[in-house]
């Protein structure tokens, strides 16, 4: 009788552990939306949902939404892959190698970064392996990784590992260069350039350096297209700055935008500058500490989105009802008014 007891025993505890498992095995979502100002209500429902649409991955970053199709890109850039998510939440692999063609090792960061559509809506990719700006030679519902280079020199040297990208009004293409990409970063033997800097490759074919950054990472225009925005993911100056546009390449009053410094190394406040889109009601969208950033065009932040990972970019839908972020091994998607 005593042995049977023993046996109900067991079998309630092993049940309660297996119920404690299930219950506890899932990776904790820290996700929040904080209203910083009134003014955010416009854009963001603060009960709205923070839905994780993808996971499993190395590090996410340079998402892109294909309006024809409906679908998400985004660059894995360890696993040197480009992945699609579908209208359906489907997850496939859309380019693989994405950012580096050779057959060696390529340090830790080999993969694309940043993706964005030029006008003729054909894929152009960040390549951190091949240190250079391309664009897919195959039309979108064509992929294949077959490439050709936009931009890899500057004056003979060729880039670091350009990172993001975005064109202006005229089909000029403005793109950060920072080390992130190189096996040894600043360190690596192989790095031509003595610094890291903002570029625009113009139509004509001109590389013009913008401005040299000690970290400059994600980049985009205000709506009018008459300021540039630019973060610096540096933690030790961890900043946006903003500078007048004067002619196509060449920009004026560089100032700060904001910064995120003092946040750095604090509880609950992972990541750097990073990603960001600009909504065309002149709220720019940054990734940086604690997840992402909504300021007002006088560098007030408007609204946190705390999504508990370090946060490297986002993307809007077309019609900007959709917020699409990267962080970390997540791929998460918001609803916006």
């Amino acid at each position: 009788m005593k042995l049977k007891k023993r046996a109900i025993v067991q079998f309630i505890l092993s049940l309660f552990l297996i119920f404690l498992i299930i219950s506890c095995g899932g990776k904790k979502h820290d996700f929040k939306i904080e209203i910083l100002d009134d003014e955010a209500l416009q854009l963001i429902d603060p009960k709205a949902e923070i839905d994780v649409i993808g996971e499993g991955f190395e590090w996410t970053e340079g998402p892109v939404w294909v309006e024809e199709g409906g679908y998400l890109l985004f660059s894995d850039i360890p696993n040197n892959t480009v992945f699609k998510i579908d209208k359906d939440g489907n997850l496939s692999t859309y380019l693989k190698p994405s950012g580096y063609l050779g057959s060696d090792d390529y340090g830790k960061e080999p993969g694309s970064n940043g993706l964005l559509l030029d006008s003729n809506n054909k894929l152009v990719l960040m390549q951190h392996g091949e240190r250079r700006v391309a664009r897919m030679k195959t039309a979108l519902d064509d992929p294949r990784p077959e490439y050709e280079a936009l931009a890899d020199k500057f004056e003979g040297k060729r880039f670091n590992s350009p990172n993001d990208g975005v064109y202006d009004a005229l089909g000029n293409l403005y793109f950060t260069d920072p080390p992130y990409g190189l096996p040894k970063q600043m360190d690596d033997p192989n790095k031509e350039l003595d610094f890291q800097g903002v570029y625009c490759l113009k139509t004509s074919g001109e590389i013009v350096l913008v401005d040299k950054l000690t970290r400059p990472n994600g980049i985009a225009f205000a709506p009018d297209g008459r300021q540039l925005y630019v973060a610096v993911s540096d933690p030790e100056h961890a900043v946006w700055y903003r500078y007048d546009i004067k002619a196509p390449g060449i920009v004026e009053h560089k100032r700060l935008f904001y910064d995120a410094t003092d946040l750095i190394g604090q509880e609950g406040q992972q990541g750097l500058p990073d990603g960001m889109k600009m909504h065309s009601k002149g709220y720019l969208f940054a990734t940086g500490p604690g997840g992402l950033f909504i300021f007002n065009e006088r560098g007030h932040p408007i609204a946190r989105i705390y999504t508990g990972q370090a946060t490297a970019n986002c993307a809007f839908s077309t019609d900007e009802k959709t917020l699409f972020m990267t962080a970390d091994d997540y791929v998460l998607k918001l609803a916006l008014l």
